[in-house]
């Protein structure tokens, strides 16, 4: 049924496309479709939640959280993402996604859960607080933005590697907050 779903997308817009025509599309009922979806929003979203609980759980068995932002940006940037579907596949959702505001709030939300996860892992294992809280919002935000470099490149740099030259670039960054004071 996803498949089906984001060919329809892809061919007349999230907005023109039913349930009914994604039903159809796959040759099921809309009754089927409406069983593993609660709107044709979820078939961007239907393994989020499987998701954000194994990367949540990769952070938890990580070895090393004494550098905290490291840790969940290694988490994400260590996961297997192609086993989500292709990297073609992975930029068109998140062409699709960017273009609609309400897919685009619940992907935000999405990630915003995962950032509670993620947090909530590094108090568990020693982190403060208010340590374990950013380090998972702007770990999440270093990846985001090596994934879309990931997505739109053209070569074959792979995402950890992307991953990392993001948090060099933070790092440039970073030591202007120091001025603030």
């Amino acid at each position: 049924m996803k498949q089906a779903a984001m060919e329809l997308f892809a061919e007349q817009g999230f907005e023109a496309t039913s349930a009914v025509q994604i039903a159809e599309r796959a040759r099921v009922t809309t009754r089927t479709f409406f069983r593993y979806f609660a709107d044709k929003e979820e078939v961007f979203f239907a393994d989020a939640d499987a998701l954000n609980e194994a990367l949540v759980r990769e952070l938890h068995e990580s070895a090393d959280v004494a550098e905290p932002l490291l840790a969940v940006a290694g988490t994400l940037a260590g996961f297997d993402w192609e086993k989500l579907g292709s990297r073609e596949a992975q930029r068109r959702r998140n062409a699709l996604i960017a273009a609609n505001s309400e897919l685009l709030e619940r992907e935000l939300s999405k990630h915003q859960r995962m950032a509670a996860g993620f947090s909530d892992t590094l108090r568990e294992r020693g982190v403060d607080a208010a340590g374990a809280e950013l380090a998972a919002a702007v770990g999440i935000q270093v990846f985001r933005t090596a994934y879309r470099q990931w997505l739109e490149g053209s070569d074959d740099t792979d995402l950890a590697t992307r991953t990392a030259t993001v948090m060099s670039l933070l790092a440039t960054i970073v030591p202007a907050a120091a001025r603030l004071r």
